[in-house]
């Protein structure tokens, strides 16, 4: 499985946000600065990821974007479904797209599969992939 360029670029962007976590407010073109990403690219994300409930946005004076709720409550799961849609390896389980359908005895064993890729997605909270490691 290999996630998009835009769920990357989402993890990127919300772990630059959780940097300004604490109540500090970015705007999205900061964002964009910080993580050498488009702005408009930026700007979509931030549609998707405030659709979500991952980022709120603020306006006025003194607005900007934060994170909609602590950084150690917002998961590496939350971020990919929030521009992916749910976690799963095979189409199949949620449509009747497939012609191998009727007999197919995989098919029963791909939710338990795509759970335990959640899971382990889930296991990784925000505040971990926004800290900055040093260089070696």
């Amino acid at each position: 499985m290999r996630l998009s360029n835009l769920a990357d670029y989402a993890v990127v962007t919300m772990s630059a946000a959780a940097r300004h976590c604490g109540g500090e407010r970015v705007s999205a073109a900061e964002l964009a600065r910080e993580t050498g990403l488009p702005a408009p690219t930026v700007q979509k994300l931030v549609s998707k990821l405030s659709g979500a409930g991952l980022i709120r946005s603020v306006r006025g004076a003194g607005g900007g974007l934060q994170l909609a709720r602590p950084a150690a409550a917002i998961t590496l799961a939350d971020i990919v479904e929030a521009v992916e849609g749910p976690i799963a390896l095979t189409a199949c389980v949620d449509s009747h797209d497939c012609d191998y359908e009727t007999g197919c005895s995989v098919r029963p064993h791909w939710p338990v599969v795509n759970a335990a890729l959640r899971s382990a997605l889930a296991d990784v909270p925000l505040t971990q992939l926004a800290r900055i490691e040093e260089p070696a």
